[in-house]
């Protein structure tokens, strides 16, 4: 909790939750709570950093999956034949793709599966970084609220227990 408070947390926050959102296993609510809870004072400003750094991080997960699914997925589904079941599923996924990334965005499902399969599929960029600003932020910032009006009583159960939600949220 001691490091939540030091200078640089919020470069670290962003770092985290930028890379998460593409190939980072470890979600940036393991820097995100403590954070809040050592300067409840700055909860939302901290959940604005989570938040854009996660979208940033989207977009990149995003062009990962835009510009390398033809020299590496392609030929894998060309190799087992399921370039036309791809073909019926990016089709789906054009038409249902926002409520996927929305989804993603809120719920602990791996969120990066969702931005490189966006990519991959050729989901409207503007659809998915809306749908990924709302999400994310609804998350982050849900988050935020609740440790920010709730805070002190649980602070010494989140101290005591840290590391068991850390592998919750993973």
């Amino acid at each position: 909790m001691g490091l939540a408070a030091h200078r640089h947390a919020n470069w670290a926050l962003a770092g985290v939750s930028c890379i998460e959102s593409s190939v980072f296993p470890i979600p940036p609510d393991v820097l995100l709570i403590p954070m809040v809870l050592a300067n409840r004072e700055r909860a939302f400003r901290i959940a604005l950093v989570c938040t854009a750094a996660s979208v940033v991080g989207g977009l990149l997960g995003y062009a990962i999956g835009m510009f390398l699914f033809e020299q590496v997925g392609k030929p894998i589904l060309d190799f087992y034949g399921y370039a036309p079941k791809f073909a019926e599923f990016r089709e789906a996924y054009h038409e249902w793709g926002a409520w996927a990334v929305f989804m993603a965005g809120v719920t602990p499902f791996p969120y990066k599966v969702i931005t490189i399969l966006s990519g991959v599929t050729g989901l409207d960029v503007l659809v998915f970084t809306v749908a990924s600003i709302l999400s994310r932020g609804i998350r982050f910032y849900v988050v935020a609220w609740l440790l920010w009006r709730f805070g002190p009583p649980i602070k010494d159960f989140i101290e005591r227990r840290l590391h068991l939600l850390f592998w919750l949220f993973c």
